[in-house]
């Protein structure tokens, strides 16, 4: 990633150390307790957002427009937390807090890969539920496959091009004194003020991420929902209200449980105590993969019968299957 740095074609080296610390907690006694707790969260992740990729892919009711988003946002979830949980116990349960300089950013760039995609499948699915709820006898020409999949298509060459440019920026600092991360995974704002040269490009970006990634697809998502309600209005009965707001329940929960907590986090910044940004950031990437699907599975009829469905063919191939061995 050479074509980041600044000094390009001048005769100047960059000092870039061998490896960085991950010191995760500091001070707090009993803490490997709480990585054990996140294992678990991670168990029930991969199992809940498997199962609902599998339901969509077997039952071909589910295979419309608006379930590749669905799709798309448990494979984020079933990514990240991928990325992420491993690595960390690794790190703090057989104590391997070093971490080489390369693998660590490239563990910084799946881990906020994973993390900035989330809301651009938010916005995608706002985008659906205006559609079915504001113009929904445009719907079947407005939601289509071919335009759903180039949507997400076009989100996720987005953030992997920020990505390659946000760690592309890091490659051109020197890190001439301490090497140590205050958080639990290589995180960029962490690592950038550790270095010894000009960082300024690197704060201006970090300073931007948040508004692009961050406040700018939660202002696309509130602008949906004002021409939702402008819209559920306008129905004349109190009913069909409530019918179409339920439709956008599962929705609104996802954008709740993402949204608070990561915009706590990446506002305060570095005026956050270590530890609290520790917690808040590894809750805000571990906890919503697990609770995405589980939201989804309870409150979308579709996701819950084709589940019923698939349970009790699965139930009679068991009960069919012990007969003939009898």
């Amino acid at each position: 990633m050479d074509f980041f740095n600044s000094a390009l074609g001048k005769n100047i080296t960059f000092v870039r150390p061998a490896y960085f610390i991950i010191s995760g907690f500091i001070g707090i006694p009993n803490i490997k307790y709480y990585y054990v707790f996140l294992f678990f969260v991670y168990i029930i992740s991969v199992l809940a957002n498997a199962a609902v990729m599998g339901v969509i892919c077997l039952d071909r009711n589910l295979r419309i427009p608006k379930y590749i988003i669905v799709f798309n946002l448990a494979l984020v979830d079933l990514l990240g937390n991928s990325v992420i949980v491993p690595k960390v116990l690794d790190i703090f349960f057989f104590n391997h807090t070093q971490i080489p300089y390369s693998d660590c950013l490239t563990f910084l760039f799946f881990c906020y890969l994973c993390l900035f995609m989330q809301p651009f499948n938010l916005v995608a699915l706002s985008y659906d539920r205006v559609i079915a709820i504001v113009y929904p006898l445009h719907y079947p020409v407005k939601v289509t496959h071919r335009f759903m999949f180039s949507l997400i298509a076009s989100f996720w060459v987005v953030v992997i091009t920020g990505m390659l440019f946000l760690v592309g920026l890091l490659t051109r600092l020197s890190f001439c004194q301490s090497v140590v991360i205050k958080s639990y995974i290589c995180d960029h704002g962490q690592i950038y003020r550790l270095a010894c040269n000009d960082y300024t490009p690197n704060y201006v970006i970090a300073m931007m991420v948040p508004a692009l990634v961050l406040w700018l697809p939660l202002a696309i998502i509130l602008m949906s929902y004002v021409c939702i309600g402008h819209a559920l209005a306008k129905v004349a009965t109190v009913q069909e209200r409530m019918k179409g707001f339920k439709t956008c329940t599962a929705h609104l929960s996802l954008v709740a449980i993402y949204f608070i907590p990561v915009l706590i986090t990446f506002t305060l910044g570095a005026d956050i105590d270590p530890n609290a940004r520790i917690l808040n950031l590894s809750l805000t990437m571990v906890f919503p993969p697990m609770l995405n699907p589980i939201i989804y599975v309870l409150q979308t009829r579709e996701i819950k019968e084709s589940l019923k469905k698939l349970l009790r063919i699965i139930t009679c191939y068991k009960i069919r299957k012990v007969k003939l061995n009898k």
